[in-house]
């Protein structure tokens, strides 16, 4: 496994795009949760969101989707050059490359996701006051000290990875990017889209809990924690289980058919 390792980072490190990516996923992250924050004015009562906490993490809306390109590249840019079958041929045990290959994924994203989460924090306890948002009108100020804020600040890092585990699959069951790339963001963002479609509160609320973004949002949630289609750590446990799979069956597809 060591020799496995080294080699993937050997790989990562001599790609140049990686970095950019990661850089890139940060800065989205960060940029559209402090846009978000300066958007949204506690004018009125109807006017205030009702969870400051989940509204400073919403930059990883979109920040999920550069980290599920850096995670489909890793896999696809093997497949597009050539150089899996160079791979193959060092590290026969296909399923420990596939392994290295997450762990180091994974590391990278954790990284990358833990700045990103951080720095929208920031953005949002320096923007919201200015929005209305103050402790006289109900709205504690952020802080990491507050374990729910601490709780849905994790849980964003551990979502971002997640989100690369499930890419990370899904590229190796798929082999190709584009394809790899358009099956996780329509997994991500049409099943949000089919719960507006669906007119039974049963089954729009069956969707929330089964759907990976919007279950695995909720770990996001500080507030209205009763009301909510699914518990936060229950909603991260579904985009693990969906994650699990989809390695499952890209670690199988690899392990049976010709590279």
């Amino acid at each position: 496994m060591t020799r496995a390792l080294s080699a993937e980072w050997a790989k990562v490190r001599t790609v140049g795009g990686t970095g950019w990516l990661l850089l890139a996923a940060v800065a989205v992250t960060v940029a559209v949760s402090a846009a978000a924050s300066g958007a949204l004015s506690c004018t009125s009562s109807a006017a205030c969101h009702p969870d400051i906490t989940q509204l400073s993490l919403t930059g990883a809306d979109v920040g999920q989707a550069v980290v599920a390109v850096i995670a489909v590249l890793a896999v696809t840019g093997e497949y597009a050059t050539g150089m899996i079958r160079t791979t193959l041929a060092a590290m026969p045990r296909r399923t420990v490359m596939l392994t290295a290959k997450a762990i180091v994924i994974t590391t990278l994203t954790l990284a990358a996701a833990s700045l990103a989460a951080l720095g929208s924090l920031l953005a949002g306890r320096l923007i919201l006051p200015g929005q209305g948002y103050t402790p006289a009108h109900g709205y504690p100020d952020l802080s990491l000290a507050d374990v729910t804020v601490l709780r849905a600040t994790a849980g964003t890092v551990f979502y971002l990875a997640l989100i690369a585990l499930l890419s990370l699959g899904i590229a190796t069951a798929v082999r190709d990017a584009a394809t790899a790339i358009g099956t996780v963001l329509g997994l991500l963002y049409l099943f949000p889209v089919l719960g507006l479609a669906v007119t039974s509160p049963g089954w729009h609320r069956h969707l929330q809990q089964i759907a990976p973004m919007t279950a695995g949002l909720e770990i996001q949630a500080s507030t209205g924690l009763t009301t909510l289609p699914i518990s936060p750590w229950a909603g991260l446990g579904v985009l693990a289980a969906w994650a699990a799979a989809a390695l499952l069956a890209g670690g199988l597809l690899l392990r049976f058919r010709d590279a």
